[in-house]
């Protein structure tokens, strides 16, 4: 049955390759998004831009708490994520 199975699904094996690779590319592109280290580095960035005179205080304030939750989202998502994935 299982030769079957494969022979009757070999015309979908591009998709499933395609969609293999997409899920890849997701799972990195949360791991970077979700990683409480990049998002420090934003956030000391985004305070020398500040120091620079780049951004206002306004401007800064927003960013900032822009980050900061996503800080929480990166706890919460860390939390919730099966061990070793």
């Amino acid at each position: 049955m299982g030769l079957l199975k494969e022979v009757l699904l070999l015309p979908a094996a591009p998709l499933r390759g395609s969609m293999w690779v997409m899920r890849r590319v997701l799972d990195e592109a949360e791991r970077q998004y979700y990683d409480p280290t990049v998002i420090r580095s934003a956030l000391a960035r985004l305070e020398q831009k500040l120091e620079a005179g780049e951004i206002d205080a306004e401007e800064f304030d927003r960013l900032e708490d822009e980050l900061l939750d996503r800080l929480e989202q990166a706890q919460a998502y860390q939390m919730q994520r099966p061990f070793g994935e």
